[in-house]
């Protein structure tokens, strides 16, 4: 946590939420079973072998946001096609969260899911959590018009489809650089970070938060600082 005080969020009454990695633990074995079927689909693609089209992958994941919106521009594919193939997991390793559910449930204002994903897998997961009732929109891929996080235009999109006054709002990533746009629109912005032991092997840009005055605070565990928030509201 940021030397921040958690009473900045006294006046919030919108709370957006990313999905992966960010409502479910990142140990979870979710994103991973995607992360291999998006290599999976590149190979398949271009006939690569796996380390080749792992390299390519994580490439289009740095430079163009997800590796879906690279493959649309340097290869043209169906994102539906896409969507679909990635999104074919195993959900039984999300754990129903009712500490979660109390704590975005205490919450006052209105909650959202903003997340590079589709509303199927987005549904499928939250369902697996028991918090499907909680949100008033899930503002997807499909809904930005396929360009993705950390581009200006789907925050632009999300909050004007759901008329929230970005001052009065709060973005909670497990990505430093998707937090960027919510800071400059004056958002409150929580990453929320691996833990100090965690094993799972990402990429420094994914995680440096070095030099980042757009993360106001960051935690390991969502549960946690939305109970503490809870506390002062």
């Amino acid at each position: 946590m940021t030397g921040q005080k958690l009473t900045t969020f006294k006046d919030v009454d919108a709370w957006i939420f990313d999905l992966d990695n960010t409502l479910y633990p990142r140990n979870c074995d979710l994103f991973s079973q995607m992360d291999k079927r998006m290599t999976a689909f590149i190979q398949n693609l271009k006939g690569l072998n796996f380390e080749n089209a792992r390299r390519l992958q994580k490439n289009h994941y740095r430079d163009y946001g997800t590796t879906l919106h690279g493959l649309m521009k340097e290869d043209n594919i169906d994102p539906v096609d896409y969507l679909n193939f990635v999104h074919n997991i195993d959900y039984s390793p999300v754990q129903c969260a009712p500490d979660l559910r109390a704590g975005i449930e205490f919450l006052p204002g209105r909650k959202f899911i903003f997340t590079n994903g589709d509303v199927p897998h987005a549904e499928r997961t939250i369902e697996k959590l028991g918090i499907s009732d909680l949100f008033d929109d899930i503002f997807d891929i499909i809904a930005a018009d396929l360009i993705p996080k950390p581009h200006r235009d789907p925050y632009e999109k999300m909050i004007a489809r759901n008329d929230i006054i970005p001052q009065k709002a709060a973005m909670f990533e497990d990505l430093p650089r998707n937090l960027a746009v919510p800071h400059d629109m004056e958002m409150r912005t929580v990453l929320i970070a691996d833990p100090p032991d965690s094993k799972v092997n990402r990429q420094e840009w994914e995680v440096d938060i070095a030099n980042h005055d757009h993360v106001h605070f960051h935690t390991p565990n969502l549960t946690d600082f939305l109970q503490n928030i809870g506390k002062i509201l």
